[in-house]
């Protein structure tokens, strides 16, 4: 029977459930589609569709996102999303997998690439590298414990407020669009509609947890994390959009760090999403790579 869409599954990681969803194929290879910051494992639906009769599609949720839990201290370092992907694919038993994944989530992949270059078969990151070197010299001109009150501040103003509220869907896709105007709107509304809950009011809030704008100090860390980059063996392909505010590594310099593994396209017309922004060539660009 043909698949009509993906099953809600989950899994424990540091005493937290996690969700993914699972678009079925399991004896096909299988495929990690993990997404960005404030983001869900549903905007990924369209690439899904399309890669489910090949591959095993897995879209995971990552912590305080979409319909895994949030953390109760509100507190999400990067070494937790690493650790949380590590546990998807030891439970799974995916390795040697590939992975294709968005901004932040791009940033915990290249990580796990760099950790354990066996498990990962070939990559694909989006604007997943984090700040520029203009952007870490400018934050390395704050002290520590500058960066700390800021965080403290930041945390307690989170703690204060109620999740942001609409009162009325369409005021929601409205505040999505207008975050992207490059989607279509038929894309930004798919994109709300898992975005979103409704609260007993009849409100509608953004699933994500609010402590999500607090990011925490140590995941702008120093440049040991130049080490992991090095230690990536699979090939791997980064993305970038040249309307986005993301540095493209070669020309930052940062590609120095990688291997002759690793390789980067960029794309005119597109912002941040360029997975959403180019869909067709972005398509047809990584499924010419991963194989």
């Amino acid at each position: 029977m043909e698949l009509i869409g993906p099953t809600s599954q989950t899994y424990i990681s540091q005493r937290t459930r996690l969700h993914y969803a699972d678009w079925g194929n399991q004896d096909a290879p299988p495929l990690i589609l993990l997404h960005g910051g404030r983001d869900h494992c549903r905007s990924w639906d369209w690439a899904a569709e399309e890669l489910r009769h090949d591959w095993h599609v897995i879209c995971p949720d990552l912590r305080g996102h979409g319909d895994s839990e949030w953390n109760n201290t509100g507190y999400y370092p990067m070494l937790g999303y690493v650790y949380d992907l590590t546990q998807l694919i030891h439970q799974l038993e995916l390795a040697p997998v590939t992975i294709v994944a968005h901004s932040m989530g791009g940033n915990i992949s290249i990580r796990y690439a760099g950790l354990y270059p066996g498990n990962v078969r070939k990559l694909v990151a989006i604007e997943g590298l984090g700040p520029s070197p203009k952007r870490m010299k400018e934050l390395a001109e704050t002290p520590y414990d500058g960066h700390l009150r800021n965080w403290f501040d930041a945390k307690r103003d989170a703690s204060s407020r109620l999740p942001k509220r609409y009162d009325t869907f369409q005021t929601a896709l409205d505040r999505m669009h207008e975050a992207n105007s490059y989607l279509s709107r038929e894309q930004a509304e798919h994109l709300t509609r898992h975005a979103v809950i409704r609260n007993e009011d009849g409100t509608f809030s953004w699933k994500f947890d609010p402590h999500l704008h607090a990011w925490p100090p140590e995941n702008v860390e120093d440049r040991s994390v130049e080490q992991l980059w090095a230690q990536i063996t699979c090939p791997t392909l980064m993305i970038y959009g040249n309307d986005s505010w993301a540095s493209n590594p070669v020309k930052d310099g940062r590609i120095k760090h990688f291997g002759d593994n690793v390789s980067v396209s960029d794309y005119d017309r597109a912002g941040h999403w360029v997975h959403h922004d180019r869909f067709d060539d972005f398509m047809a660009e990584i499924k010419a790579f991963i194989g």
